[in-house]
């Protein structure tokens, strides 16, 4: 019998100061059994820094063919793919293909370091993709927020972000390592 997803509930207070975003989403995110806490909260922290009215959580875990998240705009066209993690290259290059842009967020210290330099080559092909590295330790203070019902706070503001509890904060660092070029958006 396969162990079924464990759900979490969060209540996510957005005030983006960069984009001038100010909401407030009642968020409902389904951890896969082999998802860490962490891995979960980085896909939240994506949530709250591309949120929009059509940005949704996908099944990247599970399907290949999905994002972690994803906006679609009303035809269906894949406006933002947002992977969370170490994706493999050609799944990346895919994502590519069918989005408008295609952004990763790496994390896990030295082990995302090498992924990327292993892969940075053709990551330069893509004019679309954006790769951003969040730091070990960041990442890790986020997973210690994780609770199966959240009341969080995400405070965008001079390229600094902030995701509190109430109780605790924790200051997220972006490391941009490959930005879209001019013409890719």
């Amino acid at each position: 019998m396969a162990i079924k997803a464990t759900i979490f509930k969060a209540n996510l207070q957005i005030a983006d100061m960069e984009r001038h975003y100010y909401q407030d989403h009642a968020l409902t995110l389904a951890r896969h059994p082999s998802e860490t806490d962490e891995r979960m909260m980085v896909r939240l922290l994506a949530f709250a820094l591309h949120a929009h009215e059509y940005l949704e959580f996908g099944q990247g875990m599970t399907a290949d063919d999905e994002a972690d998240l994803w906006q679609k705009d009303l035809t269906g066209a894949i406006e933002l793919w947002i992977d969370v993690g170490i994706p493999d290259e050609k799944l990346i290059r895919k994502a590519c293909g069918r989005a408008n842009r295609v952004v990763v967020y790496c994390y896990g210290g030295r082990v995302a370091e090498m992924w990327y330099a292993q892969n940075s080559s053709q990551f330069a092909r893509q004019k679309n993709l954006s790769v951003i590295n969040l730091p070990q330790e960041s990442t890790r203070a986020m997973a210690a927020l994780a609770q199966r019902n959240m009341q969080l706070q995400c405070t965008i503001q001079d390229g600094q972000v902030w995701l509190s509890d109430g109780r605790d904060s924790v200051m997220v660092e972006r490391v941009v390592l490959k930005a879209p070029s001019a013409s890719g958006y």
